[in-house]
């Protein structure tokens, strides 16, 4: 089994917009032979980050035309780091922020999962944050990691106590299934 990532921008910055797209994508994936792993949207409905798992067959290329979105892309082969798929799948945890993280052009993914297993101990420092997964893009052009956390104040401390940077942190309005 293949995960993918699918980002979506709304046309319009509204959850019942957000939420129609996500019916759509989820269609698309069904229609292909997928499974929508979890579709987290971004505070004010301003971005969609979708995980799909395909078997067998080819996961779908998806446009803005076809889920009448304003921005549409994937799919991006990922690698989910730090949770179970099949635990995922059956807690279907919810998160309340996501860190994208753009990885440098010299970072290979056996460099990357070795500094994430080598610092992850390091999150224990900051006990009011909880580090719950991250999918990371199979071209290595960026991660995307899910927190539990108060507010993002939080978020930061536990990213510098991993010494890891931060391009864009978004607060989540939750997860639409």
């Amino acid at each position: 089994m293949t995960l993918y990532l699918y980002e979506i921008a709304p046309l319009r910055l509204d959850r019942s917009d957000a939420d129609r797209a996500i019916k759509e994508l989820d269609a698309v994936i069904h229609r292909d032979g997928g499974e929508l792993i979890e579709a987290q949207v971004t505070g004010e409905a301003h971005r969609i980050f979708a995980i799909a798992e395909f078997g067998s067959c080819q996961a779908p290329s998806i446009d803005a035309a076809t889920l009448s979105v304003a921005e549409a892309s994937g799919p991006h082969p990922v690698r989910l780091v730090g949770a179970e798929l099949a635990e995922l799948k059956a807690a279907r945890p919810g998160a309340g922020y996501l860190v994208e993280w753009d990885l440098p052009a010299d970072l290979d993914m056996d460099t990357y999962l070795a500094r994430k297993k080598a610092k992850s101990p390091k999150y224990a420092d900051v006990p009011e944050v909880t580090f719950l997964r991250t999918y990371v893009r199979e071209d290595m052009d960026k991660c995307l990691c899910f927190y539990d956390a108060p507010d993002e104040t939080a978020v930061r401390r536990a990213r510098e106590a991993v010494t890891t940077p931060i391009d864009r942190l978004h607060r989540l309005e939750g997860e639409q299934r």
